[in-house]
């Protein structure tokens, strides 16, 4: 049990950083992670892939209100554009991962190495983030509820916060870019909230052996959630001090080494 709880620690450690220093959670390292860590503690096999996406969707729930707590300080959340996606998130999310519960655990392997190669590629081709720094500028208006929608949906099969998706979408539409970071964040929490909600409430009654709700493993969403919160401040500290289009393009190589994991497993 110590360690199995090191692993979600060390684990959450690393999301946080990865957090703080790219302005994503990490959610594609945490499946990757998962999915391979918990058949070796007792997780069936086939439902190894359906626990590791609840669990880092469960675990998204406080790193994500942490960082928007964070980023509301100081100015950096556009409340009227959440409010526009949330209904969006919330649909897609519990349809989402209700879709992602019938699908056959390789399914969804494929699904979140297709989704790292995808995230991969776009993150070693981008250049640096652009937005027309307008602090009034907020995207609202029926658009956003689609937009929301697919975000959630796609969130809740790959079990990520939609970073990837919702950033580049409010800095195309002219936001600033700290100010999309910090509006993701905050749109993560109900992302986080209706899948996890989702995969806890709709999985078969005993999917899971002890400590699990549902598809929820309960001890690895907590001790990463804990540690993510805990290890962000380093992630932010080092991104500072580092170059970001450097970062982009190796965690650009390690998304691919992950997704390329997935496909061999």
């Amino acid at each position: 049990m110590l360690t199995m709880l090191l692993f979600f620690l060390a684990l959450g450690a690393v999301a946080g950083v990865l957090a703080g220093l790219l302005g994503i959670g990490g959610g594609l390292v945490l499946v990757a992670a998962l999915a391979w860590f918990l058949p070796l503690h007792g997780v069936p096999r086939d439902a190894a892939m359906h626990s590791a996406l609840a669990s880092s969707m469960a675990s998204i729930i406080l790193t994500a209100s942490s960082s928007a707590w964070s980023h509301h300080r100081r100015g950096g959340v556009l409340w009227p554009t959440v409010a526009w996606l949330v209904p969006g998130i919330l649909v897609g999310a519990w349809f989402g991962s209700r879709f992602a519960i019938g699908l056959d655990g390789n399914v969804l392997k494929w699904c979140v190495a297709g989704y790292c190669f995808l995230v991969g590629t776009q993150m070693a081709l981008s250049g640096a983030r652009r937005g027309d720094g307008n602090r009034d500028i907020a995207p609202r208006g029926a658009p956003m509820v689609v937009a929301g929608g697919g975000i959630g949906a796609v969130s809740a099969l790959v079990g990520i916060g939609g970073g990837s998706m919702t950033v580049p979408l409010l800095v195309w539409l002219g936001v600033a870019p700290v100010r999309a970071v910090g509006t993701s964040s905050a749109c993560g929490v109900f992302i986080g909230l209706s899948a996890a909600a989702g995969y806890a409430l709709q999985a078969p009654a005993g999917a899971l052996p002890g400590h699990a709700l549902g598809y929820v493993y309960l001890p690895a969403a907590i001790g990463v959630a804990v540690a993510s919160v805990l290890a962000a401040p380093w992630g932010t500290r080092l991104a500072h001090a580092i170059s970001g289009a450097a970062l982009k393009r190796v965690f650009a190589g390690f998304l691919f080494m992950v997704g390329l994991s997935l496909v061999l497993w």
